[in-house]
């Protein structure tokens, strides 16, 4: 597969961080599962995160919704300390879109009328639903699918489906939980193209936790690697793949990207 991104945010003249951590610890138990952890993810830049399962990576995307709350530190959203935020209030007042790994649309409702129950939640004018929907739908190609009941579409459609409903409220951060698992090559490149055209079109920030490296780092600016409740490298890209730590921890000796 040929490179997706081929151009990368590497630097910023005035960064503005729209997400940080800051020394966020958080156990279950006696388990430590994030220990002390610091990042942040600056405004417009697509951001990734990866690690062996079970390493913490929904976890923080649980955080920053308010799903879970830290045992002890910071998390901020356009530089507003936000651990005693409720999801609600998170997601109305700083525009978070959020794409589980599994599910995020009714089983038992057409692609047009799933579109149509958020649309009805999220937009206040009733004049712009209709737009808003037809305009995703297009984005998204699937005007042949409107009639189509959610549970009968192919694996890469609801992935498209649950994307489009998660930008029907225009936000301004787009949280993706494992978007190429089990998916097809050519799903997995589809959906790499939507996510770097969402970026250029919108200056949308996006961050996408994966455990699949190769499909990941085709599509991000920079990316961080979680392993025993620390983050133990982060950069570009090419830094990531050449970073000794990362190599041991996770990638291994063989792998390579491009």
């Amino acid at each position: 597969m040929g490179l997706i991104k081929k151009f990368r945010i590497k630097s910023y003249k005035s960064p503005k961080s729209i997400i940080a951590f800051e020394n966020v610890t958080l156990s279950y138990g006696n388990r430590i599962i994030l220990d002390k952890i610091n990042f942040r993810i600056n405004e417009g830049e697509i951001f990734g995160m990866l690690g062996p399962n079970g390493v913490g990576k929904s976890t923080i995307f649980n955080l920053i919704t308010g799903l879970v709350n830290p045992d002890s530190g910071k998390i901020k959203l356009n530089n507003i300390d936000v651990s005693n935020y409720p999801i609600y209030l998170r997601t109305k007042e700083f525009k978070i879109g959020y794409v589980p790994q599994y599910g995020g649309y009714f089983n038992d409702l057409t692609l047009y009328e799933n579109m149509k129950a958020i649309a009805e939640i999220v937009i206040n004018e009733k004049n712009l639903e209709e737009n808003k929907i037809n305009n995703l739908i297009n984005k998204f190609e699937l005007e042949n699918l409107i009639n189509v009941k959610a549970k009968f579409l192919s694996g890469g459609q609801k992935k498209k489906l649950v994307i489009a409903l998660s930008l029907i409220s225009n936000p301004k951060v787009l949280l993706l939980d494992e978007c190429f698992a089990a998916l097809d090559v050519l799903t997995i490149k589809m959906l790499q193209e939507i996510i770097v055209n969402l970026q250029k079109e919108t200056k949308i920030t996006i961050c996408i936790c994966d455990h699949q490296a190769r499909d990941l780092l085709a599509c991000v600016d920079s990316a961080m690697i979680l392993n025993n409740s620390k983050i133990i490298a982060e950069g570009s890209p090419s830094d990531l793949v050449n970073n000794i730590e990362a190599k041991s921890a996770y990638f291994g000796e063989s792998f390579k990207f491009n």
